[in-house]
Parts: structure tokens; C-alpha cells; sequence
């Protein structure tokens, strides 16, 4: 387990995780925008916390849909041997976890309508769970 497993995940998941960090921004979006308007007609409190609000989601945009994915792209990856599977992931401490193939339960596959429009799907694994006994 010294080196890195070779395998990557499909690029294309990098525009799935563009999209949905794009969508959660413009989500996100909504509420200083909506603050900008209710100040504007109902209330009286100052505006620049709308702004600043536009400017953190700004940045978190550019933080979800540009930045991370592309960290998560380049840290993640895999190698599927005989007997085990070997998944690296994350980005500040990244973990490295080898799943023994006789461990696997079931195999689950997920994918909203981002991930169906770009033809991928997130695969989870369920592995059975080990008992500790006192030592």
C-alpha cells in the first residue's frame, strides 16, 4: 500500500460537481438577493450586508464548483485487485482504505438528475461490520 492505486475517476465528474457546486451557489444566492430586495421596499436596515452576503456566496461558488471539484479530482483514486479494493480520498488528510473483497455485502448505485443528464452514477459500497472482542 505504498503507492497511490492508479486508477481514476471518470472526468466527467468533474462537470457534475461543477453543476450541482453551481446550483447550491445560486440556491445559496437567493437569500442575500432577497434581503437586498425587502430593504429596498419594506425595511430600513442598511444594504451592504446584502452585498456582502452576494460576495460570500460569490466565493463560495468559486470555492464548490471550480476549486474542490478539481482537488477531488486529482486525490481521488482506486485500484480493484483479486481480493481486495484499495479507495484513496479527500483533500487535506487524505485516507487511503482497503475494502476485502469477502467484506462486501451489496453494491448500491445512485444518480440525480445532474448525474443522469451527464450519464454517471455514484457507486457505494456496504462492507460487513467486524466485531471487536476485548484483548
Amino acid at each position: 500500500m505504498d503507492k497511490a492505486p492508479r486508477e481514476r475517476i471518470d472526468s466527467l465528474a468533474l462537470k457534475a460537481w461543477f453543476y450541482s457546486g453551481l446550483l447550491w451557489g445560486l440556491a445559496l444566492l437567493l437569500i442575500p438577493v432577497a434581503y437586498i430586495v425587502l430593504v429596498n421596499t419594506l425595511l430600513d436596515w442598511p444594504v451592504i450586508f446584502g452585498w456582502l452576503g452576494i460576495g460570500v456566496v460569490v466565493v463560495f461558488i468559486i470555492l464548490a464548483a471550480i476549486i474542490i471539484p478539481r482537488l477531488r479530482m486529482y486525490y481521488w483514486r482506486y485500484e480493484i485487485y483479486d481480493d481486495e479494493i484499495e479507495i484513496q480520498h479527500d483533500i487535506i488528510v487524505i485516507k487511503r482504505t482497503l475494502i476485502p473483497m469477502i467484506r462486501i455485502q451489496h453494491i448500491d448505485t445512485e444518480h440525480g438528475p445532474i448525474m443522469r443528464y451527464i450519464k454517471l452514477a455514484t457507486l457505494r459500497i456496504s462492507t460487513a461490520q467486524q466485531t471487536q472482542g476485548d484483548c
